[in-house]
């Protein structure tokens, strides 16, 4: 009996054993898996980062290449989302006056930036030049009015169309217009004899290329990059002797409320990725 005894105790023994170490891997392993995931611990799960806008203004020749950027760089930045508001600078310019809040101002001229420079809405050290831009004449693909030629833009009763002098791309229009009036060529009247074949000024120059290419207008003047845009369009190339180079300055707003992740969208523009977007749309290197 003592023996039978001694063996049921050992097999007892051995069994509480077995169950104590089947325990304890249990527990191991639970803590690991608390460890991996913090919320488990804690009943919860992990939640994604929450999506921060940029708000962008900037010119409306910058639309097709500040779409395809802004693209590029939300792939590589996930949970930012651009925002981007597109307009003639001026109209842009003024909506920053009257208290839009924004993160970022592109503008197709010195002058508008300058404006906002002046009235403090730009921060400090922020501006500078990302791009160049010329100009050129467009014309509808079937050339109705048989437009060869800048002489041929003096010619009586053509019909153009120009952006309106306060945006930069109709100022730019008139002092090339100015320009080669100087040139005995062409004669001192053959500005004025141009301004008077405008049927309208538009608020920005994409404008222009949309009543060109309706067929509304015999030409238009808009930058390279729009007629670059626009390849069914006539392009007329203006002498680098009269045409003028349009800088393009960027700046983070006073008041924007995202002035770091605005930092950094400005330097992936500025970056060798962000300025070959720029250079396929036509546009060259700020000087």
């Amino acid at each position: 009996m003592s023996k039978l005894l001694i063996s049921l105790l050992l097999i007892v023994c051995f069994g509480i054993s077995a169950c104590g170490v089947s325990g304890a891997g249990i527990s191991v392993s639970t803590d690991i898996e608390s460890a991996a995931d913090p919320g488990a611990q804690s009943g919860f799960q992990t939640v994604a980062p929450k999506t921060r806008t940029l708000t962008v203004f900037a010119a409306a020749s910058l639309i097709d290449a500040f779409q395809e950027i802004g693209k590029a760089y939300e792939a590589i930045h996930p949970g930012v989302k651009i925002n981007f508001s597109f307009a003639g600078s001026q109209v842009l310019r003024t909506q920053l006056e009257q208290g839009a809040l924004t993160d970022i101002f592109a503008s197709a001229d010195h002058k508008n930036m300058d404006i906002l420079i002046k009235d403090n809405l730009i921060a400090s050290n922020s501006y500078q030049d990302f791009a160049t831009n010329r100009l050129a004449v467009v014309l509808p693909s079937n050339n109705p009015a048989g437009v060869k030629s800048l002489e041929d833009l003096a010619r009586l009763n053509l019909k153009l169309i120009l952006a309106d002098p306060s945006v930069p791309a109709g100022n730019y229009a008139q002092q090339i217009l100015f320009n080669i009036s100087k040139d005995p060529e062409y004669g001192e009247s053959f500005s004025s004899a141009v301004l008077a074949n405008v049927l309208s000024y538009e608020t920005d120059v994409k404008q222009v290329v949309t009543k060109v290419e309706l067929g509304e207008a015999d030409a238009g003047i808009v930058y390279v990059t729009d007629a670059f845009a626009a390849p069914d369009l006539v392009t007329i190339p203006i002498s680098e002797k009269f045409n003028i180079i349009a800088q393009y300055p960027i700046a983070i707003l006073t008041n924007s409320p995202n002035p770091y992740l605005a930092a950094g969208f400005i330097s992936f523009i500025t970056s060798p990725d962000g300025q070959a977007i720029m250079e396929k749309w036509g546009f060259n290197p700020g000087q």
